[in-house]
């Protein structure tokens, strides 16, 4: 996990967040499934991190997860896993399982990209609970810690959930923001990021199809002054989705993106959600 703080005299209250960028697959987890690295990648928000490296320049907050979201999904609650995967008895109390978690796409998923299944057998809940403290909790406990420390000197916190989506969900948006419909953040940091956006270009629609995931319902509070929005990009105007590789587009949406940062990080939020 890396977490990049600005300069603090450059400081602003807004954080970005890449769980799903990570590529460092460690050799033992990459081991026990069917599916080689290549394979596996195609699970990632791919590059979503180097699209956002430069955010600190302009006084955002960065975290970025770099464990694959393969081997723990971030975006999700650490009991949302589907008892089925397990060969012996999860301890009662310790699990929530969801619609996701028994589709295989839990904390700990069990199914990759295209539907393929990743392990040769089912594993032990020791070991999913070692997966969790070792970059689950790590991850949120830095994310909290970043929008507590926020909050503390500004009076609020504007987290951006920095998601890519593929061009066969995307219906045509170059971009999806994903606010919960409206309850994960104030609808000011909505029509704000969607007006910049859309002045650079961007096709941009709303919750569809999505809505943003645990990271927006888990942390967005707007009556406590703590706002969080998902941000999916369209993977075709950056990437070669089988291939897992850069496009020579992608320098030209990191201009983009940076301008979108710049305008972002460049608004009072403390006057404007205040007000």
């Amino acid at each position: 996990m890396r977490v990049k703080r600005p300069p603090e005299a450059q400081a602003c209250p807004v954080i970005l967040a890449s769980p799903h960028s990570g590529r460092e697959y460690d050799a033992e987890l990459s081991a026990s499934t069917r599916l080689s690295v290549d394979l596996l990648r195609r699970s990632e928000d791919a590059y979503v991190d180097q699209l956002i490296d430069f955010a600190p320049e302009y006084g955002a907050t960065l975290v970025c997860a770099e464990f694959p979201r393969v081997f723990v999904d971030v975006n999700r609650a650490a009991g949302e896993v589907d008892p089925g995967m397990f060969a012996d008895r999860i301890p009662v109390g310790e699990i929530a399982p969801s619609r996701r978690a028994l589709s295989g796409l839990g904390v700990i998923p069990h199914i990759g990209a295209e539907g393929r299944t990743l392990y040769r057998r089912r594993m032990r809940f020791a070991e999913a609970r070692a997966r969790l403290e070792r970059y689950y909790h790590p991850y949120h406990g830095a994310l909290q810690a970043e929008m507590a420390r926020l909050k503390a000197r500004f009076g609020c916190a504007v987290l951006v959930d920095m998601h890519s989506m593929p061009a066969s969900s995307a219906g045509g948006a170059d971009i999806v923001l994903g606010d919960r419909f409206g309850t994960s953040c104030n609808g000011l940091v909505t029509e704000r990021m969607e007006t910049i956006l859309r002045e650079l270009g961007f096709v941009t629609v709303r919750n569809n199809p999505y809505a943003g995931g645990y990271t927006t319902e888990h942390y967005g509070r707007p009556p406590d002054a703590v706002h969080a929005i998902q941000v999916e990009i369209n993977r075709a105007l950056y990437m070669d989705e089988n291939r897992v590789t850069l496009t020579t587009d992608h320098t030209r949406l990191i201009t983009k993106i940076r301008s979108f940062v710049s305008e972002l990080t460049g608004i009072d939020w403390s006057q404007s959600l205040q007000s």
